[in-house]
């Protein structure tokens, strides 16, 4: 009977699979949030909640055990000094997926994924107010200013002798 291996593939090789979830692991540690599929992300967090979890021993060997997913020496620093000491007390849980809108070249689902302890309010970027469409099109008579009146040319003065 077949059984079902519980992770995803994502269409590539183990050693490609492998090589791109360490990648997004350090990207995650390094820059807090990244946004990528949300099949990728799922993954990540796997491997990224398995790494912080070792970290927080904070021993030789996990250290060791972590640089061979993460070859990145300032990420290892960061993870150990400044990670650790913000999740310490933190029973699992490092990281929060958020799903997003489809992708807009082949509407692959897509998600962010970051640290929670990281993770400021939200920016609320403020919406710009619609423009006007006589001020997107380009060569509409609205946006064109209007042209100061030409001085009206003088008449040819004939001289004349007297």
């Amino acid at each position: 009977m077949r059984k079902v291996k519980p992770a995803r593939k994502l269409g590539r090789t183990a050693a490609h699979r492998r090589a791109t979830l360490c990648n997004l692991s350090t990207q995650l540690l390094q820059y807090k949030r990244i946004e990528t599929t949300e099949a990728k992300a799922k993954e990540t967090r796997k491997v990224v909640e398995k790494i912080i979890t070792k970290a927080r021993k904070g021993t030789v060997h996990a250290q060791r055990e972590i640089f061979k997913d993460i070859r990145d020496k300032q990420v290892i620093r960061m993870l150990f000094e400044e990670i650790v000491a913000k999740v310490g007390d933190r029973n699992g849980g490092y990281t929060r997926v958020i799903k997003l809108a489809p992708r807009f070249g082949d509407a692959a689902k897509m998600a962010i994924i970051e640290l929670v302890d990281y993770v400021e309010a939200y920016p609320s970027a403020p919406k710009a107010a619609k423009q006007d469409r006589s001020k997107r099109v380009r060569g509409s008579k609205k946006t064109e200013a209007p042209a100061a009146p030409a001085p009206a040319p003088e008449a040819p003065t004939v001289a004349t002798e007297e």
